[in-house]
Order: C-alpha cells, then structure tokens, then sequence
C-alpha cells in the first residue's frame, strides 16, 4: 500500500531530509539548538543522506537496483559535504571519501564506456547503412549490439540522433508510407518556434550581455541547443513514416518517443469514440502530433506484454497501452490486422 501512495508523497520527504539538514548546520536558528556533542546530530544527518535519502528516492522513482542504490549513496556522502561544516564532519571524513571515491569510480566507469562507443563507431555506422530500418531505429540497435546498454550510452545515441537529422539529412527524401503529421500544421508550429527563439536570442542576449556575461552566454547555448533540436525534430518525422516488416511495426514521433510493436504482442485494438476521446490514462503512451487544435487518437493498441518505448534523452519507459492518430487510419487498421493474422 505504501507504494501506491503518490509520488509527490516521497519527494516531500525527500526535500524535508534536505532542508532539515541544511537549516541545521546553516541558519542561525539551526545553530542555535545545536548541542556542544554534535557527533551524534552528524552521525543522524550522515544516516539521512547515506541510506533513507537513497531509499527514499527509490521510492519516488519505483525503481531499485543495487547500483542506483550504490550511486545514491556516495551522491549522498557528497551532499553532506556541501550540508555540513568541515570542522563538524571531521570525525567522519573517511564517509564522505568513500563516498567520493565510488563517484569517481562510476565516472571512470562512465568514461570507458563512452570511449568504447567511439572505438566501435565505425562498425556501428557500417550495420546501420546495411539495415533495411530507419535510421532513428537501426543506429540505436547497432550500438547496443558492440556497446553495453548503459543510460549514458542511451543519453549519446539520442544527442548523436539529434545532430545526424539536424545536419547531414536534409538531402534525403522522405520514404512512402503512413504518417502522424500531414494533416496537423505541426511543421509550421516548429517553424514558429525557431523564429521565436531567433528573435528571442537577438533581443534579450545583447540586453543581459551587460548585465551578466555568463548567463547571457548560457542562455545562448540553451537557444542555439533548442534551434538545433527543432530542426532535428522536423526531419525526424518527415523522414519516419510508419515502417513495418512481416513481425514488426516500428513508429516513431520525431526525436520525443519511440517503439518496435511485435504484432503477435497486440491484443486488441480499440476504436470506440466514447473511450478514445477520454483522457489518455498514464498506463498509455500516444503517438499523436498536438499543435493548435484538440486532437484525439484514431485507434488504442491494447498490449499483452509492455512495450518499451524510448522518450527524449534515451529515457525509457514500458506502456501497456498505445495511442495512435495517423493520416491514414484506415489503412494503418487494415496493415496492423493483417499482421496480427500473419503472426497468430
């Protein structure tokens, strides 16, 4: 029962730990009720940080592994670092260095892995040109094949996506096939935004230059980041229709989510217009281009197992639901109850 409390349960108490332990050591009034024997409040403080911090972000998540709970752990031995005065943790510094160490060893761990990425970038570049999938699907599934899965690996493939179809694809011609965006004015919604960010970026860089340089210049990192990405977005969905082989339905929505849909895992699709014009329940991920207008799904694909579906950044996340809206409903029906009978 606990764990079906709502999420904003935990990260309430996951700020409480913090605040707490930073108004202790770091307001007057915190100071003032410390005792002269302060060990055993940063012995409790180090207890908090160290192991219900890590517990209590697992929590939140829904997600417990031994090596987030590990990492967890010395993030919170860094924390206390920052919390706690120096002359106060002393007694308890090889803690903190611990904490440091398996830090620096998860970073080093991180390196190697990304240096194995690139060692392995020619072979992974040779399996995508010789895939019949799309880009989007065959050069993720080429680096998991030489590089092992990791969440930074995943974070490098999504970036290395992004750049791919911002910079080298505007030469290629998108392939026939069902799409999710021509009847929507979503192109010309991310075109819109481009141009307001431009706008934004002439006018309030040069303003807050002279206020402060360096957050006029992070700011215009994060704008040309953003142009980037829009740009990458409008070629991903103009170049990835639906694709499908004779198992296999791969969709995508531009550089945000994702998925490979085994046919024999589809167990119903529903069309029924009181159901899909309800709100879409958290269980179901859509596939559906929002612009200006209220749109809602042309059909529900009930799953017998989760699917994985792989979001922005490389993030994934299992659905047992699929929202779909595409410009030729009928047709996709028709494909996906083909597949479904070939696959029996």
């Amino acid at each position: 029962m606990i764990l079906k409390k709502g999420k904003s349960v935990w990260l309430l108490m996951i700020g409480l730990i913090l605040c707490s332990n930073f108004a202790i050591y770091n307001t007057n009034v915190g100071k003032g009720i410390l005792p002269a024997e302060t060990n055993g409040i940063v012995l409790g403080s180090l207890l908090d940080l160290v192991i219900l911090f890590p517990i209590l972000f697992m929590l939140y998540k829904r997600k417990f592994t031994i090596k987030m709970g590990i990492l967890l752990s010395a993030t919170g031995c860094i924390l206390a670092r920052f919390l706690i005065p120096n002359d106060l943790l002393e007694p308890f510094a090889a803690v903190t260095w611990a904490g440091n160490a398996i830090e620096a060893a998860l970073i080093v761990f991180e390196v190697l892995l990304i240096v194995t990425f690139v060692r392995y970038l020619p072979k992974i570049v040779g399996k995508v040109s010789s895939s019949n999938l799309p880009v989007i699907f065959s050069f993720p599934q080429a680096v998991n094949l030489h590089v092992k899965k990791n969440p930074i690996i995943h974070m490098i493939c999504s970036e290395a996506l992004m750049f791919y179809y911002a910079f080298f694809s505007w030469k290629k011609t998108p392939p026939p096939g069902m799409t999710l965006y021509k009847n929507s004015s979503y192109i010309a919604f991310q075109i819109m935004m481009i141009h307001a960010i431009v706008i934004e970026t002439l006018g309030i860089h040069l303003w807050l230059h002279e206020k402060s340089t360096i957050l006029s210049l992070i700011l215009l990192l994060l704008n040309i980041y953003s142009v980037v990405y829009f740009l990458a977005d409008i070629q991903t969905i103009r170049l990835n229709p639906i694709y499908m082989n004779d198992q296999t339905m791969f969709i995508s929505l531009g550089l945000l989510k994702r998925a490979e849909i085994q046919f024999e895992n589809i167990e119903l699709i529903i069309e029924d217009p009181e159901i899909l014009e309800k709100k879409i329940p958290k269980d179901t991920i859509d596939f559906i281009v929002h612009d200006f207008a209220k749109v809602y799904p042309d059909m529900i694909l009930y799953i017998k197992k989760p699917v994985k579906v792989t979001l922005f950044m490389g993030i994934q996340k299992e659905y047992s639901k699929i929202a779909i809206r595409s410009d030729s409903p009928s047709e996709l029906k028709h494909v996906i109850l083909e597949g479904i009978r070939k696959n029996k």
